[in-house]
């Protein structure tokens, strides 16, 4: 029988009970890919992080899974693991090799307590999507008000725009219907200015609708600055997880040109909430 350490961090959030939950095994030598994806169903979460000895420039190599299977990049395991480390060393920024390349994460600390990152995410690229009337209908929504278009930067998302918030707060999607999409997870958004809210929705995943979506938030900012609603380089405030009682804030910027993307961050808080241990 061995000992495996976890820690429960909420990201996206500056208070405990918020956020999106995220689990951190900060040593996972020893555990076989069969028992990281157990473990992950076991704990139910969005996702759950298996932190190992580095293999390149980066300070530790991360495997994420979701309960239903590993993914190569997503945005609050990547700074949720970054919190944890951060509290034993401080190197800045802390890199992280992900399956989809290095994301340093870059921690700000008051009083030697980290409070706030900033991760420098995979570059996102547009794929093609050609699903869009049954997107749409699974959604129940009659139109997109922007292009319906899907990036990839380790995740694949896709994206639709509505009217306003009140209508991203209304959805009410059809989930199997959904899941009949399985490359994809589905961001509905809408807002303006620097302001704006998302749900997430990725059954596929085994995620029904996920608190804080921060692997979505970066392309977010560059689907918004390629349409022409913000300029390159603005900082957005993304409003995310009401709906489901784990209210979240995700920052995110996109810098360069329609042509030319150069840098693509996302930024939020976090907190560490609870311990624990298997013993298996």
């Amino acid at each position: 029988m061995q000992t495996h350490r976890y820690v429960i961090v909420d990201v996206f959030t500056d208070r405990a009970l918020a956020g999106n939950a995220l689990a951190v095994f900060p040593d996972a030598r020893g555990l076989d890919d069969g028992k990281m994806q157990a473990l992950a169903r076991e704990l139910n979460l969005s996702e759950t992080v298996f932190v190992l000895p580095k293999q390149g420039p980066g300070q530790a190599r991360i495997r994420i899974f979701t309960p239903a299977k590993e993914i190569p990049f997503a945005g609050h395991p990547t700074l949720g693991t970054a919190f944890v480390i951060g509290t034993s060393v401080q190197l800045d920024p802390i890199v992280l090799e992900t399956a989809a390349g290095p994301v340093p994460v870059r921690l700000e600390r008051e009083a030697a307590r980290v409070v706030f990152g900033w991760m420098n995410q995979p570059l996102p690229h547009v794929v093609p999507f050609d699903d869009t009337p049954a997107l749409l209908a699974a959604l129940h929504v009659e139109r997109s008000e922007l292009p319906v278009v899907a990036y990839d930067n380790g995740l694949r998302h896709v994206f639709v725009t509505l009217a306003n918030p009140a209508a991203v707060a209304a959805l009410k999607p059809d989930l199997a219907a959904l899941a009949r999409l399985p490359e994809f997870a589905v961001s509905a958004f809408a807002g303006e200015g620097t302001k704006w809210k998302t749900r997430m929705f990725a059954p596929a995943f085994g995620i029904v609708e996920d608190p804080a979506t921060g692997s979505a938030a970066g392309p977010l900012a560059v689907h918004l600055a390629r349409h022409g609603r913000i300029a390159f380089g603005s900082t957005i405030e993304i409003e995310q997880g009401t709906e489901i009682a784990r209210p979240s804030r995700l920052f995110a910027r996109a810098e360069g040109s329609a042509e030319h993307l150069t840098r693509v961050e996302v930024g939020g808080a976090a907190v560490i909430v609870a311990r624990g241990e298997f013993r298996i």
